[in-house]
């Protein structure tokens, strides 16, 4: 007899951002997403509106919650970081939590944003800033922010932007969510299940995500 395939072990995730983390619980989303494709991934965060990973770094809570250990990858966010001071202190900051992450026995990941409608031009800074951040220290990089490019292509319509045209609608978490799954546990974004949109527009953001 053909032995049952042993599950993978349950994968532990840590986030360490600001609100473009915590709205609309993109933790949460990630680990139901996950869930729905049979693999178990528990979720933790640490996001504390406005602050960067300098801010982090300073007030040490997320060091402290790194050195605890037992993480399968932290999850890396900090604002658009377009500008140059800002993407100077990306890539400082995520060295140095790079080195905390690896000495835990994790992975590191970037989680690209995306700037704010009124600066839209920044996404090419964006993107690069990320990146740049990502290949200094071997990260796996989840580039939501090009994805949400990508599904403009598909359809200028789709509202990402939430009210403040910065922080993200639903769609744009869900979008965000399905790239970061697929990146992190190779789980294919399509036919996964519709959370918090309709299910055409699941569809839209599943072959999206995909196709990154």
């Amino acid at each position: 007899m053909a032995q049952t395939p042993t599950p993978p072990a349950p994968a532990r995730v840590l986030f360490i951002g600001n609100s473009l983390t915590f709205s609309n619980d993109l933790p949460g989303m990630v680990a139901a997403l996950a869930k729905a494709a049979g693999r178990e991934v528990k979720c933790e965060s640490i996001a504390v509106g406005n602050f960067g990973l300098q801010e982090h770094w300073e007030q040490g809570d997320a060091r402290r919650k790194i050195a605890q250990g037992g993480w399968t990858f932290v999850v890396l966010q900090q604002g658009p970081s377009a500008l140059p001071e800002s993407q100077v202190i990306l890539r400082d900051y995520t060295r140095r939590f790079d080195a905390e992450i690896k000495r835990a026995g994790a992975r590191t990941v970037l989680y690209m944003v995306w700037p704010s409608k009124a600066r839209f031009g920044d996404f090419d800074g964006v993107s690069r800033s990320y990146a740049n951040a990502a290949t200094d220290v071997g990260a796996v990089l989840v580039p939501a922010g090009d994805a949400w490019r990508a599904a403009w292509k598909r359809d200028p319509a789709l509202g990402l932007y939430g009210p403040d045209d910065f922080h993200p609608s639903a769609a744009g978490t869900y979008l965000a969510a399905l790239v970061m799954v697929n990146r992190l546990f190779e789980i294919s974004p399509i036919g996964l299940p519709a959370i918090g949109v309709t299910a055409p527009l699941a569809k839209v953001l599943q072959e999206t995500a995909a196709a990154r």
